[in-house]
C-alpha cells in the first residue's frame, strides 16, 4: 500500500463545525487509485434552481469563490484495511494516491475522507471511477467544445459564466448527441467508454459544471480542473497556464498505460498544442484529435497543427459543428 507524499510536516485539526470536505470524482485502473478534494471552513456546492433570475444566478455565482481554504490539515482516506493519509495544500486542495491490494471492479466505488484528528474530524463522501476495459477513452475540453463560453473575451465569459444557471447555460448544438454516441460506441450499455472532462475551469465550478452536464444528458465522468480562485481573481477565472493542462491529460495517459484516446477541444486557447505535445509523447495512443474552429482567426496556425498531427497517422477533424464531427466519426468507424 503506497502512501500520498506531502513536503508540509504541520497538521491543521478541523474545529469548525462548518468546516467542509469536498471530493471530486477521482478514477483508477484495477489497482491503481487517485482522488482529488478541498477542506474548507464551509461548503461550497451550488445551490441549483430553476428560477431564472440573472441576478439570483449572479449571487449564487459569486458565492463560489468566497471560500477560504484550510491548509495543512490531514486527510485520512480508508480503503479495505489500510489508511492513506496526506496534507492539504496552500489553497486547501489534497490528492491521495494509493495502490488496493485487490483488483478493483469496473464501476464507481464510494469512498469516505475524514479531515482532522480520528476523533472530531469532518468527513467527506466521493466516488472513484474505474473504466471498463473499452477499446478508446476520451478525453474532452470543456469551455468552447462542449459549452458556449467566449474564452478569448473577458467580458463576455464573465457574463456568460454570471447571469446563467446550469438549466441555461447553453452548450453547442448535437455536441450531447455526439457525446453519447461515442460513450456507446463499441461496447456494451453495461460498460460505456470513459470521459475525461479536463478544462481551464476552476474547482470553484465543478458542482455547477457537474449540473449542466447531467441536465443536458453529457455522459458521465471525471473532471480536472484548475486550480482554485478566491473571489478577488474572479476576473482570471478560465485561464490557466498551458503546462497545467498538459500535466493533468498526461496523468489520465499515464493511468490508463493500455488505453487509446481520442482527444475532443477547440483552437479558442492551446488545444492544438497540447495535443500535438501528447501526440509526440504517446504517439500510437492518441486515435483522434477533434478541433472545434471558434476563433477564425487562430484557423490557420490550427490548420498547420493539425496536418503534423496527421503526418503522424492520427486522424483529425476540425469541425464549427458537431454535425461536421459526427459524420466524421462514422467515417473513421469511431461510431456506427
Amino acid at each position: 500500500m503506497t502512501y500520498a507524499k506531502h513536503t508540509s510536516s504541520v497538521s491543521y485539526r478541523v474545529r469548525s463545525p462548518k468546516a467542509h470536505v469536498k471530493i471530486y470524482h477521482g478514477f483508477g485502473h484495477t489497482h491503481d487509485m487517485i482522488i482529488f478534494g478541498h477542506v474548507f471552513n464551509h461548503s461550497t456546492k451550488y445551490a441549483a434552481s430553476h428560477v431564472r433570475n440573472p441576478l439570483r444566478n449572479v449571487w449564487r455565482m459569486l458565492r463560489l469563490f468566497f471560500v477560504r481554504p484550510l491548509p495543512d490539515v490531514k486527510v485520512m482516506l480508508q480503503w479495505n484495511n489500510a489508511v492513506i493519509s496526506s496534507l492539504t495544500e496552500t489553497d486547501g486542495f489534497f490528492r491521495i494516491d494509493w495502490k488496493s491490494d485487490t483488483e478493483v471492479h469496473a464501476g464507481w466505488h464510494q469512498v469516505m475522507v475524514k479531515a482532522g484528528d480520528s476523533t472530531n474530524g469532518i468527513v467527506g463522501q466521493g466516488l472513484v471511477f474505474v473504466p471498463h476495459k473499452t477499446q478508446f477513452g476520451f478525453i474532452s475540453d470543456i469551455d468552447d467544445t462542449i459549452m458556449v463560453s467566449h474564452s478569448g473575451t473577458v467580458w463576455q465569459r464573465m457574463k456568460t459564466l454570471l447571469f446563467n444557471s446550469p438549466h441555461t447555460r447553453k452548450i453547442f448544438p448535437d455536441v450531447a448527441l455526439h457525446y453519447s454516441m461515442l460513450s456507446a460506441a463499441h461496447t456494451t450499455p453495461e460498460a460505456p467508454n470513459p470521459f475525461f472532462y479536463v478544462s481551464s475551469s476552476e474547482w470553484n465550478l465543478y458542482d455547477y459544471l457537474v449540473d449542466v452536464f447531467r441536465f443536458r444528458k453529457l455522459p458521465e465522468g471525471a473532471f480536472l480542473l484548475n486550480q482554485i480562485k478566491r473571489w478577488y481573481e474572479i476576473l482570471k477565472t478560465g485561464k490557466t497556464k498551458h503546462q497545467g493542462k498538459l500535466l493533468r491529460i498526461a496523468r489520465i495517459f499515464e493511468a490508463f498505460p493500455n488505453q487509446r484516446f481520442v482527444l475532443l477541444g477547440d483552437n479558442s486557447q492551446s488545444d492544438p498544442d497540447i495535443y500535438f505535445k501528447l501526440a509526440e509523447k504517446y504517439g500510437s495512443r492518441v486515435h483522434a484529435v477533434y478541433i472545434r474552429v471558434v476563433n477564425s482567426r487562430r484557423l490557420p496556425v490550427t490548420e498547420q497543427t493539425l496536418q503534423s498531427l496527421e503526418e503522424k497517422g492520427i486522424k483529425v477533424c476540425l469541425f464549427t459543428h458537431s454535425a461536421e464531427a459526427i459524420a466524421h466519426s462514422r467515417a473513421i468507424g469511431l461510431i456506427v
